[in-house]
């Protein structure tokens, strides 16, 4: 029965944090330089700067698929994760902090893959 718990908190850890962090995410990329000249943010600017949102969007439709299927979710996250993490920190702009940011998504992607282990193991 302990170990259920601890399946519990991977699966609500993951889902909760990663639920926020896409929201955030895509609501900072669809606001974020949507403004005119005048500073003003725009519908006509947000709908210009709608591109910035799609990692953002992506996030969160991965999320949507990890709360469903907790294996195959966990794997496109920790591999998107880990896309982010080369995308963002293999150049020659590395910062610790942008580091960091991403490899949490790959963290939150293994908590759904380890929810799963655990729950598989226990019905054996």
């Amino acid at each position: 029965m302990k170990i259920k718990k601890v399946a519990n908190i991977f699966r609500y850890t993951g889902r909760i944090v990663l639920l926020t962090l896409g929201i955030l995410v895509f609501a900072f990329g669809l606001l974020s330089g949507a403004e005119d000249s005048e500073g003003i943010t725009t519908f006509s600017g947000i709908i210009k700067n709608s591109p910035n949102a799609l990692p953002g969007f992506a996030l969160l439709i991965f999320v949507g698929i990890a709360w469903k299927k907790e294996l195959i979710g966990g794997i496109i996250v920790t591999i998107f994760g880990l896309f982010l993490v080369y995308f963002f920190n293999m150049g020659n702009n590395f910062y610790l902090t942008t580091f960091i940011a991403t490899l949490v998504i790959v963290m939150l992607g293994l908590l759904f893959i380890g929810s799963w282990w655990i729950r598989r193991k226990e019905t054996k």
